[in-house]
């Protein structure tokens, strides 16, 4: 009896533990990390928290337990959250989005990674852009954000980009190193009216804006990068076969640094869309899930391609498929999402983003 008792009391801690994990990650779409940054580190772990509770629950329901509604209340806010990572889109959804009428553009969003696919399947950075190059070309966008691209010179960037992407213009901006320049970099067949940059204090990330007019609409594309949390996962693997603390702590720091900066940044950005007189598209890699306050921020005024026309699992981070969603776009509220596909394409530890927005 005594065993009984000590593992009923053992079970209902657990999962008052894990159910309380789960509400904490609701919380972190409004904390702003800067303030709490814990709080945003348990929002990334979302995914795994609801399922958790709900093995928890199922172990309940089968034991007849009244402690079915720990879970059981802890993931009914999860509902509401869970379409930011997987979706389900019909045929009939399908069909009645493309019998549109009016102007779309298509839009290509994709952290290339400065070419470095490591998988062994390229020989150089040089293949690996080619084969970006080749992808790229083959979606026809109208407009593309790049995020991480790579150049050995930077003089020589127009010249190459004049002979890969004859048809875009470019717009960039990217940071010098000892080993060539990377940055961000917008290409469209649509003119452009205006354009600038955001610089990050103390950061190598940024978000470039441009400014387009297209059958009388008059919009801006925010091509943003924002902070990444800079840890290598192969890294941290050996760490554990190693038992190197060091490892784990130098990770932590790190992660530390990058959740309290990137709501800086956001906020410029936001302080930025606020400002601006026209409609605003937020295209990028926001290192950050949809369960953040990155995620919350930016999508105020604005719809998410994947949960308006996405189809199966949102994951854009190709390490760790399919729990990882980091990449978006961003579109007006007034506006449509036709289409938005992320093809599986082996350049870049992340995956593009593809969708055709109508005006």
């Amino acid at each position: 009896m005594a065993r009984n008792r000590f593992f009923g009391l053992t079970s209902r801690v657990l999962m008052l533990i894990v159910a309380g994990l789960l509400v904490l990650s609701y919380a972190s779409i409004v904390v702003n990390p800067a303030r709490l940054w814990f709080v945003s580190l348990v929002g990334i772990f979302f995914v795994p928290l609801s399922v958790l509770n709900l093995i928890l629950l199922l172990w309940a329901v089968k034991r007849r337990s009244k402690s079915l509604l720990i879970p059981l209340l802890a993931l009914l806010p999860a509902f509401f959250f869970v379409g930011r990572y997987v979706q389900s889109d019909s045929d009939e959804d399908r069909i009645a989005r493309m019998s549109h009428t009016g102007n779309t553009i298509k839009v290509v969003s994709y952290n290339v990674g400065r070419f470095a696919c490591d998988d062994g399947e390229f020989a150089s950075r040089k293949d690996c852009a080619d084969s970006v190059f080749a992808f790229i070309l083959e979606q026809n966008p109208d407009i593309i954000c790049l995020q991480e691209f790579h150049i050995s010179d930077v003089n020589n960037i127009r010249a190459l980009l004049r002979k890969r992407m004859s048809d875009y213009k470019a717009e960039y901006y990217m940071f010098p190193t000892g080993n060539g320049a990377f940055g961000n970099i917008t290409l469209s067949r649509i003119p452009v009216k205006n354009k600038g940059v955001i610089k990050f204090d103390g950061s190598a990330n940024l978000a470039i804006y441009t400014d387009y007019s297209f059958h009388g609409k008059d919009f801006r594309v925010y091509n943003c990068h924002f902070e990444s949390y800079n840890i290598s996962l192969s890294g941290l693997l050996r760490a554990i076969s190693r038992k190197d603390s060091g490892v784990f702590a130098e990770a932590g720091n790190k992660m530390k640094r990058s959740i309290t900066r990137r709501p800086k940044q956001v906020n410029q950005v936001f302080s930025d869309i606020e400002n601006c007189p026209i409609d605003s598209f937020v295209c990028g890699d926001f290192n950050d899930n949809p369960m953040s306050y990155t995620y919350y921020r930016m999508t105020r005024g604005r719809k998410d391609a994947f949960v308006e026309a996405g189809d199966g699992f949102g994951a854009t981070y190709a390490t760790l498929w399919p729990v990882l969603r980091i990449d978006y776009v961003l579109f007006p509220e007034r506006f449509k999402a036709v289409s938005h596909e992320i093809p599986r394409v082996p350049y870049s530890d992340h995956y593009p983003v593809v969708t055709e927005i109508e005006l």
